[in-house]
């Protein structure tokens, strides 16, 4: 059974935070406190949060949320975000396609293109793409990590070092305002830091809820990046991006 649209709320918000308490939640949805803690027990019976006392914590700051849950959380933005992106990317180009849920739906929304050339680490990526042979792919040895369905190591590392790509897609764990682009697994933000090196024009996806997420493996500074795609920006935030001289795409 999915969450509801409250739970999901709660669930990206305590990712934004080091704790949140159950007022606090009372608060801002306007429900009782009975209710808070029935989501309460239903995220962490699913282990998406930790319980604290009065309240709740991000599970851990060196792990992302679960795959099978990542893919439905925020559905209706990367949905959005993925059309974006495959509008920019033309027929005949070279493009790899890096971890993470927003990318699958870039993948999703890339079926109809022809001739493309497609590399990537991320499972489900080829997966769907293997339906489609007008699309050729290559999938890059490595390190299966089971959790998330994607290859990582050296031997990924290595294999991403032998091509230039015309696109790299890649997303991310959080997004910080000093650091820039981060991601929770040190082997997972390697693959998407040389993935930004080896691509002619690098385009980060990202909804609004990555921003402030405690996630502790650096990327690269927003310098590196030469596009996001997104679904809502803050006006700090768009100053920020523009004047490291990413060019900003709104879905909303």
């Amino acid at each position: 059974m999915g969450l509801n649209e409250r739970q999901n709320q709660i669930l990206n918000w305590v990712q934004q935070e080091d704790a949140l308490l159950v007022e606090d939640m009372v608060t801002r949805f306007n429900v009782s406190s009975q209710t808070i803690r029935k989501d309460i027990n239903q995220l962490a019976e699913r282990h998406l949060v930790r319980r604290t006392h009065g309240g709740i914590a991000p599970v851990s700051s060196t792990e992302n949320l679960p795959f099978d849950h990542r893919q439905f959380l925020n559905s209706d933005a990367k949905e959005a975000i993925a059309k974006l992106v495959a509008n920019v990317i033309p027929d005949g180009a070279s493009v790899f396609l890096g971890i993470g849920t927003t990318v699958e739906y870039v993948a999703k929304a890339l079926v109809s293109h022809r001739n493309l050339q497609v590399f990537t680490n991320n499972l489900t990526v080829a997966s769907i793409l293997g339906n489609y042979p007008q699309v050729r792919v290559r999938v890059l040895a490595g390190k299966l990590r089971h959790k998330h369905h994607d290859l990582v190591g050296e031997e990924t590392l290595s294999g991403l070092r032998q091509y230039f790509f015309d696109y790299g897609v890649l997303g991310c764990g959080g997004l910080d305002e000093a650091q820039g682009v981060l991601d929770f697994d040190p082997e997972e933000a390697s693959v998407s830091r040389v993935l930004v090196e080896q691509s002619r024009h690098s385009l980060l996806v990202a909804d609004q809820h990555k921003w402030g997420r405690k996630a502790m493996a650096r990327v690269h500074s927003f310098d590196s990046i030469d596009w996001l795609f997104s679904d809502e920006l803050t006006e700090s935030q768009t100053r920020l991006l523009t004047d490291h001289g990413v060019h900003i795409q709104l879905c909303s």
